[in-house]
């Protein structure tokens, strides 16, 4: 066991789909997987493992956040030795063409969090996406004509700003979303050499002010997790 997780070795696949809400974690689970077994419970933070088309996938709450986030994905690297992570999560819309239940898959992730301010002083570090499995996802949705877009996106410290129109110069400079965790996962995937993804559905428009339900931000986000789970299949 780790500090956060109460799984015994060998109860975590090497691929792990990360969505920030335990509940969506439950419902993948429960939803895709064969034979899902619950492994972890501490904190609420729900963790499954189970098989998706023959091959051992779990599924791992994070909580929202950077901080949060990398906590679960520290220790499911280290003491679990998972290889591929996958956030499977929501973000709010930058861009007018970027709408309401469209997929984004973050090539990058600009961030206003300081998590790598302590790492690399006075320098900006860029933490981008593994390639394969960005490939794997890209050509999966196509083949299966599932329309995404793909670029940079933005990991937040903050939901709620005080400036709510600050959105508009990340939006210029060519930002699709914002959501609250890739930027760490990215960073602590290249840390320890391992590969990462994350695949986003927006659930609001900072644009339009459109939003989904936080049911439909729990239960309906399915594309996203098809794409996720069909990426992993040969890793």
């Amino acid at each position: 066991m780790s500090i956060h997780i109460e799984a015994r070795p060998g109860e975590i696949a090497e691929s792990v789909l990360l969505p920030g809400d335990p509940m969506r974690a439950k419902w993948i689970a429960e939803t895709f997987l064969d034979n899902a077994l619950c492994y972890n419970d501490v904190r609420a933070m729900l963790g499954y493992t189970g098989t998706f088309k023959g091959k051992r996938v779990s599924v791992q709450g994070t909580g929202m956040g950077i901080p949060s986030a990398l906590i679960y994905c520290h220790e499911l690297i280290n003491d679990y030795g998972v290889k591929n992570l996958i956030r499977v999560g929501s973000a709010g819309s930058y861009q007018a063409n970027v709408k309401i239940r469209d997929i984004v898959i973050a090539m990058a992730a600009s961030s206003t969090s300081g998590i790598n301010n302590s790492r690399f002083i006075n320098s900006d570090y860029s933490p981008t996406a593994n390639f394969e499995l960005f490939m794997k996802a890209a050509e999966y949705a196509k083949s299966n004509n599932i329309a995404i877009k793909a670029g940079n996106v933005l990991s937040s410290d903050e939901f709620y700003e005080d400036d709510f129109d600050s959105y508009k110069q990340w939006a210029e400079f060519g930002v699709l979303c914002v959501e609250m965790e890739a930027a760490g996962l990215y960073t602590i995937a290249a840390k320890y050499n391992v590969n990462a993804l994350a695949i986003l559905t927006i659930s609001d428009s900072l644009v339009t002010k459109e939003k989904t339900t936080s049911e439909e931000r729990e239960t309906s986000f399915s594309k996203m997790v098809e794409i996720a789970l069909h990426t992993v299949l040969d890793n």
